[in-house]
């Protein structure tokens, strides 16, 4: 297994160009420390600490070389999408990190897929920002879960993503602005339960929200983290459909029936967690993805797949690579 494609990686630049006009007294900045390190900053609070494996290609390329990744999509980090915003203010911060991913990409365009960020929130803004990036070079766009407490079954949002099903481009869906509270605040529970629980909630919306119903079987989406706690409660969700369908009827068919309309990536960690999501997402449907560079990420990229003593080489082939391909319109 030393071909793999990884669908689930991020990058940061090495800095930007003043965003307070955009995006207010809080906006994000980079704390450059070393040639090496650096901290992004929001205001005059740190954010995270990163290094140069988030803009420096020969990084990238030499970490992928020792894991036998052959290829990896370059998506944007989700701090940066400013769902909050006024649709022009997002606009402009997309554009300005869109083309910085560009020029990260730009060494190794054969192994580097970059992944846009659109302005979600103005539906015109996106298309628009998603033809602009397309015609630049990038391949796919990564999109946040929801849209302050809009799901992705909002009618700005389903449009966004017909239009993506009509130009034949993949769709990342990444959790991003969980909620916060004393409760969340310890133990990193954001990332550990707010991002799983997120993604569950976001396909969720895709199912009940009637979603896969209106949008045609063109779309190729995929959702980040073994689309969270999804595939352990799709039979809570099948139950309610049957024993509640008042209440959450909105879909035309029961949620076993969409299996097979989107995609998830393989970070999960554990065999017993990936025989589970192959069980019941599919062998088709999964994708190595790492969450490269991050420390949350998964390395060597794809040691769950590549050691899962229930998978036979073609099963390990089909995720680590054929399914990204397809997913990704690679020949």
């Amino acid at each position: 297994m030393d071909d793999i494609i990884d669908v689930h990686t991020h990058y940061v630049p090495n800095g930007w160009p003043d965003l307070t006009a955009e995006a207010g007294p809080d906006a994000p900045w980079l704390k450059v420390e070393s040639e090496s390190d650096a901290m992004i900053m929001r205001g005059t609070k740190e954010f995270r600490r990163i290094q140069a494996d988030c803009w420096d290609a020969g990084t990238r390329l030499l970490d992928m070389d020792a894991d036998g990744v052959q290829a990896q999509v370059v998506s944007p980090t989700p701090a940066f999408f400013n769902y909050g915003r006024t649709g022009d203010q997002a606009a402009k911060i997309a554009r300005i990190f869109n083309d910085l991913a560009l020029d990260i990409v730009a060494p190794a365009t054969d192994r580097l897929i970059p992944f846009c960020q659109v302005p979600l929130q103005d539906t015109d803004a996106a298309c628009r920002e998603l033809e602009r990036c397309l015609a630049n070079g990038h391949r796919g766009v990564e999109i946040g879960n929801h849209v302050g407490d809009l799901d992705l079954d909002s009618v700005g949002v389903v449009t966004f993503l017909q239009h993506c099903a009509s130009l034949d481009v993949p769709v990342f869906v990444h959790p991003w602005d969980m909620a916060s509270s004393p409760r969340l605040d310890r133990w990193m529970a954001q990332w550990l339960t707010a991002m799983p629980a997120e993604t569950h909630l976001s396909i969720l919306a895709m199912i009940l929200g009637g979603v896969f119903d209106r949008i045609d079987d063109r779309l190729k989406i995929c959702f980040a983290h073994g689309g969270g706690s999804f595939a352990f409660w799709l039979g809570r969700m099948e139950n309610a459909w049957h024993g509640r369908y008042d209440v959450i009827g909105t879909s035309e068919f029961p949620p076993s029936h969409y299996l097979g309309r989107f995609y998830v990536d393989s970070v999960v960690f554990d065999e017993r967690a990936l025989r589970l999501l192959v069980d019941t997402i599919g062998a088709d449907r999964v994708m190595v993805g790492s969450d490269y560079p991050y420390p949350l990420g998964e390395r060597p990229v794809g040691d769950v797949v590549r050691k899962s003593g229930f998978l036979d080489e073609r099963g390990r082939k089909v995720i680590a690579r054929e399914n990204a391909q397809r997913f990704l319109g690679i020949p």
